[in-house]
């Protein structure tokens, strides 16, 4: 039985508006942002050029002594691979493949740190388990990647969107 995946538009809408924020600041308007009456300075989100630096990436994530300690899925290597279509990355369980539109004009907002944790966040997923993809326990994974990878301040703008969203947090 598929368990369904009520919040999955609440997930990826909430990751829209943090790059949005994300590619503000990159392109000048400043790392300062007002979130809930505070200001936080974004950290610096790193971008990709190729699926042969995702790979790399990714292969350093799970790497982190942290992540192994956390997943034992880490342990368990991707592959990354280009995908066709500019629309989305995904992952691929079967075959612990993540995916990634690499050409065309419209491919370069998924070659970035934000997406990448996101696809290493359903790799992590236990074995066995029979969550919803983007469910609360999801949402943690992802949101303890973006706080130990990119930095608390990014996994602090990424949770407060998503609840403002009606995502659910486990």
């Amino acid at each position: 039985m598929t368990v369904r995946d009520t919040q999955r538009s609440r997930v990826y809408e909430a990751e829209t508006v943090v790059r949005r924020v994300f590619d503000r600041a990159d392109r000048g308007t400043g790392r300062q942002v007002e979130l809930y009456g505070s200001s936080i300075t974004l950290p610096v989100e790193r971008r990709f050029a190729s699926v042969e630096s995702v790979q790399d990436y990714a292969d350093r994530v799970l790497a982190l002594n942290w992540v192994r300690a956390q997943w034992p899925r880490s342990a368990s290597p991707i592959t990354v691979r280009p995908r066709a279509g500019t629309a989305a990355a995904h992952y691929e369980p079967g075959t612990a493949t993540l995916a990634v539109p690499t050409s065309g004009s419209g491919t370069r907002w998924a070659l970035r740190e934000l997406v990448i944790l996101h696809e290493l966040a359903h790799h992590l997923e236990p074995d066995g388990s029979d969550e919803a993809p983007h469910g609360p326990p999801f949402v943690d994974r992802y949101l303890t990647l973006v706080d130990g990878v990119v930095g608390a301040e990014a996994a602090l703008l990424l949770r407060a969107t998503l609840v403002e969203g009606g995502a659910r947090l486990g």
